[in-house]
């Protein structure tokens, strides 16, 4: 099993797309945990994801319950991006089959997932004060070529 990028409850296909196009570069697999707040029929999502959007490998699950029972990843393959997190995401040696998990543009990871799992987080630092978060698709890019980074080679 590869790398995955996993969005729990995603609100805006432009993200979702951009994203589904940086797994695709990266044959990353791409992992959806409903709600969404869009339909993946939605032409914004095609257009960010151009052409490339049906050959994502996509994965989708009704629940972060139902992901975790179907998977049952390890819990060092869990990487929690959050942007209040202590940790910063050049620290952790990120395994070949890691799952690097975002939450929803407007809230972040629900509480339910954060808790359990609090010690898993790790946030893109920045040196501005001026903003809170960077744009989704910007921050999940940034993370897997961080993640990938002793596996890309050049």
């Amino acid at each position: 099993m590869s790398m995955a990028v996993v969005l729990v409850h995603p609100e805006i296909p432009h993200n979702t797309g951009a994203i589904g196009r940086t797994c695709v570069a990266l044959d990353l697999e791409l992992v959806l945990i409903r709600p969404y707040g869009f339909d993946l029929s939605d032409k914004h999502l095609k257009r960010a994801g151009l052409d490339y959007w049906e050959h994502v490998r996509l994965a989708e699950f009704d629940s972060w319950n139902a992901f975790l029972a179907e998977r049952a990843p390890r819990e060092e393959q869990i990487f929690l991006f959050e942007e209040y997190a202590a940790r910063s995401f050049y620290e952790p040696a990120y395994p070949d089959d890691a799952y690097l998990v975002f939450g929803r543009e407007t809230k972040g990871l629900p509480a339910a997932i954060v808790e359990p799992l609090a010690h898993r987080m790790v946030r893109l630092p920045m040196r501005s004060g001026h903003i809170r978060s960077l744009n989704l698709a910007n921050a999940v890019t940034a993370a897997v070529y961080q993640a990938l980074r002793g596996q890309l080679g050049g």
